[in-house]
């Protein structure tokens, strides 16, 4: 259930913090809900890779559907030399979800060595 709620409230804060403030804003709420919700270190990263992977992925597919995946043909062609909008949708969510999931594994380890001392 633990999981399930971390999951949750970190989306939901990425999310929020994504629309005021630059996209690193992840890491924060992240590393945030890693401190505050004690949690083993491999579920720490695993929640915060997931959470944010889904996020993005869902987000990067719904606003390239939007467009009739026009920039993300153009984008993909760019930078992966190759027309696959769902590859760079999946790097795209690949970025967020390991920078989320390290954010909240660093959470999750802070909290366990300050309460070591």
């Amino acid at each position: 259930m633990k999981f399930i709620v971390t999951l949750l409230l970190m989306s939901i804060l990425a999310f929020s913090a994504c629309l005021f403030m630059p996209w690193w804003s992840i890491a924060i709420t992240s590393f945030l809900v890693g401190v505050f919700i004690p949690q083993k270190k491999g579920i720490a990263f695993l929640s915060g890779f997931l959470s944010l992977f889904l996020l993005w992925l869902g987000l990067t597919f719904w606003i390239s559907h939007q467009n009739n995946d026009i920039l993300a043909h153009r984008i993909s062609l760019l930078i992966l030399k190759k027309d696959s909008p769902l590859l760079l949708m999946l790097l795209t969510a690949l970025i967020g979800g390991l920078v989320s999931g390290m954010a909240a594994l660093t959470g999750s380890l802070m909290r366990t060595f300050s309460s070591q001392k």
